[in-house]
């Protein structure tokens, strides 16, 4: 019997030297050697300094577009911080932007623009900070609201948008995000899980595995970290996401991957078969390991790190017999033209 299967991607930015160097051929060299064909895109420099992806100008985008042939590197998806803004404006002690939504309406667009010129299908983003400290329920139907306008305007330019769940968002669990995502019911929004970002929380991997089997009707794709407390925490309380330096490999957390991606491997065909259905090539697993970092928009592992993290994907993956392709000679023949 056929394995499911699943592709391998990763934020191309984690596999630099240093967290504030984010070269092209750098981040490319890094993932082409791990055996990837896909990479999401995030920080990236072609020259001109550092950049968010969208901050590119068409002319950067084209030349990523040529550098990442030479490289048989596609993008998998656009990670916008789209949705990393307040839902209201008011002053909660954080530095967090707030920008009126029909003015916010323009990055979306911009995002679709950058997606398209990049070849992707999937953007990344957020279910928008509520005030600090306060009940996320209190802020959902204006959430909801919102990201339904940002999901027609995603269907309209052929794409999907993929809601991730993280801390101090309306969206900071796996229960809240299939709550927004059965609220919205639009066929452009998915829900993208990460488990490093729950166990920061202080939840534990049974409960981790429960918001998991919430966020199944609605899973579009799946980032790959994990974490280990080294002292103990009081669940629920806000996160101060510049602080956290615990992440591991995903074999090596507290968050359980080997038992979501037992219930992932049950659910793969027919999530497949929806995202094929709307052009996305397959469900991609995201290494996003932040092995030497992590904060509020984005880590750091480097090339070993990077390295590190797959392999311990790869090694779980097979355990529990879910398919994916690294390259291989054939993939260096078709290169060369055989």
């Amino acid at each position: 019997m056929t394995k499911p299967q699943v592709i391998l991607t990763g934020f191309a930015d984690e596999g630099v030297s240093k967290q504030l160097e984010k070269s092209i051929k750098e981040q490319f060299t890094a993932y082409a050697a791990i055996g990837l064909q896909y990479y999401s895109i995030r920080f990236i420099d072609v020259g001109n300094g550092t950049k968010n992806v969208m901050a590119l100008t068409m002319d950067e985008i084209q030349t990523i577009r040529e550098i990442q042939n030479d490289f048989g590197l596609n993008v998998s998806s656009i990670g916008s911080p789209i949705g990393k803004v307040k839902l209201v404006d008011e002053e909660d002690g954080t530095k967090n932007r707030y920008v009126p939504f029909n003015e916010y309406l323009d990055e979306v667009n911009r995002a679709c623009e950058i997606t398209h010129a990049l070849e992707s299908k999937l953007i990344r983003g957020f279910s928008f900070y509520h005030p600090f400290g306060k009940d996320p329920h209190d802020y959902m139907n204006q959430a909801v609201d919102q990201l339904s306008q940002i999901a027609e305007m995603c269907h309209r330019s052929d794409l999907t948008f993929g809601l991730e769940v993280e801390p101090n968002l309306v969206g900071g669990n796996g229960w809240l995000m299939a709550e927004l995502y059965q609220k919205i019911n639009h066929p452009s929004m998915t829900l993208v899980f990460d488990v490093g970002n729950l166990v920061v929380q202080g939840f534990d991997s049974c409960e981790i595995l429960d918001q998991f089997r919430s966020c199944l009707p609605g899973l579009g794709w799946f980032h790959v970290k994990d974490y280990r407390h080294p002292k103990p925490v009081k669940k629920g309380d806000p996160i101060d996401e510049e602080q956290l330096k615990n992440f591991v490999p995903c074999d090596l957390g507290d968050g359980g991957h080997e038992a979501i991606f037992r219930e992932l491997k049950k659910a793969l065909p027919e999530i497949d078969t929806k995202l094929k259905a709307r052009g996305i090539p397959g469900f991609f697993v995201d290494l996003e390991p932040h092995v030497k970092g992590g904060g509020q928009f984005g880590g750091y592992s480097g090339p070993d790190g990077v390295g590190v993290a797959q392999r311990a994907l790869c090694r779980l993956l097979d355990y529990v017999g879910i398919d994916y392709h690294l390259r291989d000679f054939d993939d260096i023949l078709a290169d060369r033209g055989f």
